[in-house]
């Protein structure tokens, strides 16, 4: 029987405010799974964590920035895992950072790039990854969450 669970997390990572938002995208390395795609940060679910939780861990290990503003974006994606028959379900969140950020990669990355939304979108290869980056830029482009701040801010 397909398993259906919340077992993966992506976190949109912007710097700046509308109109010179930044949206953090980074290249697998090629010794990684999916060699050469671009990606926002994203990763599984450890046993125990909640998946806010793992969204800063992966935001941690994968750019080593901390967030100057950490959100739910409001929105779960869904992917099939043919291999092991599940339909992972993918809390999104977004990490605002500093101007001035900059990642420090890990070995599952070999470069990264603050680009605007329209080359982010057009430089990440999942499809879910174009439609993320959208609505968090549309939600905390200015910085903030304005009126729903009280509703999607964690920390």
């Amino acid at each position: 029987m397909t398993k259906i669970g919340v077992s993966l997390v992506d976190v949109y990572v912007l710097r700046g405010t509308s109109p010179a938002v930044e949206c953090l995208v980074l290249r697998r390395a090629p010794s990684a799974v999916r060699p050469g795609s671009w990606e926002t940060v994203h990763g599984r679910i450890d046993a125990g964590e909640a998946p806010h939780q793992a969204a800063l861990r992966e935001l941690q290990e994968e750019t080593g920035i901390p967030p100057l503003r950490f959100y739910n974006l409001s929105r779960v994606e869904s992917f099939y895992l043919h291999k092991s028959d599940e339909v992972a379900l993918i809390p999104a969140f977004v990490a605002l950072v500093a101007p001035d950020a900059e990642p420090t990669l890990s070995e599952e990355h070999d470069r990264a790039e603050w680009l605007p939304l329209a080359a982010a979108s057009a430089r990440v290869t999942w499809p879910r990854e174009r439609r993320g980056l959208e609505d968090a830029v549309a939600l905390f482009g200015t910085g903030n969450a304005g009126t729903v701040e009280d509703v999607l801010r964690i920390c």
